[in-house]
């Protein structure tokens, strides 16, 4: 299923988000100026490689190295698949964590992703670049703070598709179980070529439900029937 919408209001709007997909336009348009050799070193110098990070060790530069990965992409398909993803899914975490604790989190998610894929594959020479691990930690908490909420999208059947309405949990649920399958089926392939980092999504997935869990133990959550009768009925008559 590939998600569209949701049926998750803010209570204000998630300039966070915005200013992240925003940053992760600017930087891809300007990749697309760069000579191709040039871009290639750029991608090795300035983000995570795999082998640089575990013979370096986690120094300021690698640090930087993993924040800057996080706003590379390999291609137009990577950026907007992750940019969808963000934008549906990222205003709500935003909304209840606000703007600071927000950027932190993702931040969080985005190394923590990394320096999985690092410990999976330590010796390998290839960049990792991408905002997914970032964006699969917002996923993680989202299937866990709003897993009734209503998630709108593109079921494909064959040559065939139709909209359909699931709840959050089953999305994104599905979505991690296929990059565990994914993941450890692609242990052992010859992946020199570069391919998915199947792991720093498992990583970013599950960092992002388990700060969104101790964020809920900490900070008072609203009842859950009350934040569904606010959600239905802001949006009542939309979604028939």
């Amino acid at each position: 299923m590939l998600p569209i919408s949701d049926l998750n209001p803010t209570r204000r709007i998630p300039f966070v988000t915005y200013i992240l997909i925003g940053i992760n336009v600017i930087v891809f348009l300007w990749q697309l100026v760069l000579p191709r050799d040039v871009l290639a070193e750029a991608f090795v110098s300035q983000s995570i490689v795999p082998y640089l990070v575990t013979r370096e060790g986690l120094t300021i530069e690698t640090i930087l190295d993993f924040i800057r990965s996080m706003f590379f992409h390999g291609g137009w398909l990577h950026l907007l698949g992750n940019m969808l993803y963000l934008w549906i899914f990222g205003d709500n975490i935003e909304d209840r964590l606000g703007w600071l604790l927000y950027i932190v989190f993702y931040l969080a998610c985005g190394f923590i992703a990394g320096l999985t894929q690092v410990l999976i594959d330590p010796t390998s020479r290839i960049p990792l670049v991408g905002a997914s691990g970032a964006i699969a930690g917002v996923l993680g908490a989202y299937a866990l703070m709003f897993p009734g909420v209503k998630v709108r999208g593109l079921l494909f059947m064959g040559y065939f598709s139709r909209l359909t309405e699931l709840p959050a949990l089953a999305v994104l649920g599905f979505w991690f179980v296929l990059q565990l399958f994914d993941g450890f089926t692609s242990l052992g392939a010859n992946n020199q070529g570069g391919g998915v980092a199947f792991f720093a999504h498992i990583g970013g997935f599950v960092a992002g439900a388990v700060l969104i869990w101790l964020f809920m133990r900490v900070v008072p959550q609203p009842p859950v029937a009350e934040r569904v009768d606010w959600l239905y009925e802001m949006h009542k008559g939309q979604w028939m």
